[in-house]
């Protein structure tokens, strides 16, 4: 796959959602930062596959993304995960296994071009764990698992396992706002070129040397 792909370029940094080159001499405080959170938001369909892709180098370590409530959220990419691209001679990758995610195949795909669309995700927040499949394109949610409270027992009331039931994918909506929100805090300022890119080439090259 050639290493100019549209999408690679935007992961590493050199351009932007729109295809434009990113300005990195640009001191944050010159930056209309409203502005550049408006257009990230517009564009979050785009910006969705950079998401989980993040997440997925994010995570090795192990740390909390976020905080929730006074909580950290730490997120494990487990289960299918899905990769595209937009050109080459490969344009889809589908790899299923525990942890297999974070494999030397996965990395080799990403470090040629190809960008996480699909993944499944283990959620810990309050010695509590959640597990969901987010898609990329509009960050929709499918078959989240969340533990059971009270008020989904079998002797619980019905109307108060639907409100539990509502809670929890309130709950579920609060996480992905949080990882997103820890995302762009980093995507939309210069850190994302200077820092973090390099960190995620040198990470992605299985090979011990960063491309």
């Amino acid at each position: 796959m050639g290493r100019r792909d549209p999408e690679a370029r935007m992961l590493r940094g050199e351009v932007g959602v729109d295809g434009a080159p990113v300005d990195e001499a640009a001191a944050p405080e010159d930056r209309d930062q409203a502005a550049a959170l408006e257009s990230l938001h517009r564009n979050r369909a785009y910006l969705g596959r950079e998401f989980l892709t993040w997440i997925l180098w994010a995570s090795n370590d192990g740390a909390p993304l976020c905080t929730v409530d006074g909580h950290g959220v730490t997120v494990l990419v487990t289960g299918r995960v899905i990769l595209r691209g937009l050109a080459g001679e490969a344009t889809e990758l589908a790899v299923k296994g525990h942890l297999s995610a974070y494999s030397e195949v996965v990395r080799f795909a990403i470090d040629r071009g190809l960008i996480v669309h699909s993944a499944r995700l283990r959620l810990e927040w309050n010695e509590q764990v959640y597990e969901l499949t987010v898609d990329a394109e509009h960050l929709d949610v499918r078959g989240a698992l969340a533990p059971k409270t009270e008020a989904e027992s079998e002797e619980a009331d019905p109307e108060d396992e639907v409100l539990a039931r509502m809670a929890t994918s309130e709950r579920l909506g609060t996480f992905i706002d949080g990882l997103w929100s820890a995302f762009v805090a980093v995507r939309m300022t210069p850190k994302w070129s200077r820092r973090v890119v390099p960190a995620m080439k040198a990470w992605l090259a299985v090979d011990g040397e960063a491309r």
